[in-house]
């Protein structure tokens, strides 16, 4: 185990608290006008996945567990849960549900993601900070709009609700930022 200030704390770290192992889901730090700064982190057990809220100081100490991250093609999903194979060795491993959360619907087929495995077990996945999509609907452009700054909503090829440039129409490819879901720039392919 190794430790780290609770600041550095990110999505998906690890950390060991009572003997558990926990993968965090969100970290944020808070700065209050008095008083010292804090990190609240919501956190799933991996156990058993229940889910859990800690606070610490941003200066305290917090036992990070040792695991192995390394990037994995997606192939599939089904009943057991979803597939990724390593692309140096082909070695496969499944992830649980639980694991991929939310994230499964941005999951594309050969999409390079990064796992982090502890004890050959898929305990949380990181996907590419941006990813190209085609978009589905959205309301028709409109000719003389094209350098408003206001934006109008989109649903993705994937079902993802977003917001895009009014000059941005249906089948066009955008970037999005997988952490927020929006907009960054027209696809240049």
């Amino acid at each position: 185990m190794v430790k780290v200030i609770a600041s550095s704390l990110r999505k998906g770290s690890i950390v060991e608290q009572d003997d558990k192992l926990y993968v965090v889901l969100t970290a944020e730090n808070v700065h209050p006008g008095k008083g010292n700064s804090i990190t609240n982190v919501n956190m799933r057990r991996i156990s058993d996945g229940v889910k859990v809220v800690a606070r610490w100081r941003t200066t305290e100490m917090v036992e990070r567990a040792n695991v192995d991250d390394r990037t994995y093609n997606f192939l599939y999903s089904d009943g057991e849960g979803y597939h990724f194979m390593n692309p140096e060795n082909y070695e496969q491993v499944t992830a649980s549900v639980d694991v991929v959360g939310d994230d499964a619907i941005f999951l594309q087929d050969g999409m390079q993601v990064t796992l982090s495995l502890y004890n050959d077990i898929a305990i949380s996945m990181e996907l590419p900070q941006r990813i190209t999509l085609e978009i589905a609907d959205t309301e028709p452009v409109v000719k003389g709009q094209t350098a408003s700054s206001s934006f109008k909503p989109a649903v993705l090829a994937n079902g993802v609700k977003t917001t895009v440039p009014p000059h941005i129409s249906i089948g066009t490819r955008v970037v999005i930022l997988t952490e927020d879901r929006s907009y960054v720039e027209r696809a240049k392919d």
